[in-house]
């Protein structure tokens, strides 16, 4: 049913309809809205789960790793500093092997403090373990939940996952939203079958004391795991489309690439501006076109490579600041990698930090830029720090 709805309502309308047995969450802004109604479905009975109040994130998170590990379906919710806090847990979490799913709303990080919106704080922890999705709109994000539950779960995978998207500009944006039926989520997403846990009466044990003799093999099999991922997402997202004619098959997305010279590359709700930038610029005879990773863990470099073959310049518009790196961004880290040996030049360029509006202005300097061969750098600083 079409709905006109908040994004952080739109998440956990479809939180809801996942069935999660424990639900663990501590509020801090943008992401409140997301963990306070579920607070109120479970309290007036329309969601039958075990809501935990926690004093802090870092509990929140231990709560669901618990849960969890008992064989239960988990759900969090987290932003910035509060994932943060979360980091001991979050690597643990990976490394026992729990299909958690945890929604992060983007928020900067602290010092200064700032409550609005960049990619830092998911980006900051792309090596824990865990899958990272990026939506563009409230309606990805809504879809999203039911493909990382479904990825998450799978046992060729058995990893956990973010399902990141930008606080405020999606959580607290009405924007009209497909929600499905209960019924319809429980033909694509059955109920939850652990593939191991906790019991008094066949006991194991989870997250153990590892020799040398023996961590090294568990780090390589959370890698293992993790490339599995790629085809596991590929399928889910395939089948949501046969489901509910909404096509996730591919973990990125391509807009007007197919004849571009220049490719700007991003993630998130600033996928929408540089559509209509590259519009505009395309009426200005400029061959520019978006590339769209709707994932970053895993990173879908053979995607990628084939996506941006015929061009010649990629400009990746970072949210991130990968500090003391000559790529200043941690996506275009990535992004060069994929395309090493075909010449393609490839710039970071970095802005909307803390928040700071991303105009369709500044999405054409920066295509000029990479088109002129600029060095990686900041843009939309205030004047007097040039």
């Amino acid at each position: 049913m079409l709905q006109i709805m908040e994004g952080s309502h739109a998440v956990a309308e479809a939180v809801k309809l996942s069935r999660p047995q424990v639900v663990s969450a501590y509020p801090i802004t943008p992401q409140t809205h997301i963990v306070e109604r579920l607070a109120e479905m479970v309290a007036d009975g329309d969601l039958n789960a075990d809501y935990i109040c926690v004093e802090s994130e870092f509990s929140a998170l231990s709560s669901c790793l618990g849960a969890s590990a008992a064989g239960s379906r988990v759900y969090s919710a987290t932003t910035s500093q509060g994932l943060a806090f979360m980091t001991e847990v979050v690597f643990n979490v990976a490394g026992m092997r729990l299909p958690i799913v945890m929604t992060i709303a983007n928020r900067s990080l602290g010092a200064p403090l700032s409550i609005w919106n960049d990619q830092q704080d998911s980006i900051f922890l792309r090596d824990s373990g865990w899958m990272q999705l990026y939506a563009e709109d409230a309606q990805e994000a809504t879809d999203l939940h039911f493909i990382a539950y479904k990825a998450a779960e799978n046992y060729d995978v058995l990893l956990p996952a973010f399902v990141c998207f930008d606080g405020f500009i999606l959580t607290h944006t009405f924007e009209p939203v497909d929600i499905p039926t209960q019924e319809e989520v429980d033909a694509y997403l059955p109920a939850f079958k652990p593939y191991q846990r906790l019991d008094a009466k066949d006991p194991i044990s989870f997250g153990m004391y590892a020799t040398p003799d023996y961590y090294q093999e568990f780090r390589y099999e959370i890698n293992a795991a993790m490339t599995r991922a790629d085809k596991v997402l590929r399928e889910a997202g395939a089948e949501f489309g046969e489901m509910f004619g909404r096509d996730y098959s591919g973990l990125v997305e391509s807009y007007r690439l197919d004849d571009a010279d220049t490719a700007i590359v991003a993630l998130g709700s600033v996928c929408g501006t540089i559509k209509d930038a590259v519009d505009e610029m395309r009426k200005d005879g400029k061959k520019v076109g978006l590339l769209k990773l709707r994932s970053f863990r895993p990173f879908p470099a053979e995607d990628v490579k084939k996506a941006l073959a015929g061009v010649s310049n990629v400009a990746v518009l970072e949210k991130n600041l990968n500090i003391g790196s000559r790529m200043l961004g941690a996506v275009g880290l990535e992004v060069k990698d994929a395309v090493y040996s075909s010449g393609i030049q490839v710039h970071s360029y970095v802005g909307g930090l803390g928040g700071r509006d991303i105009r369709k202005k500044d999405i054409k300097m920066i295509t000029e830029w990479a088109e002129k061969g600029k060095d990686d750098c900041f843009f939309g600083l205030r004047e007097e720090v040039l």
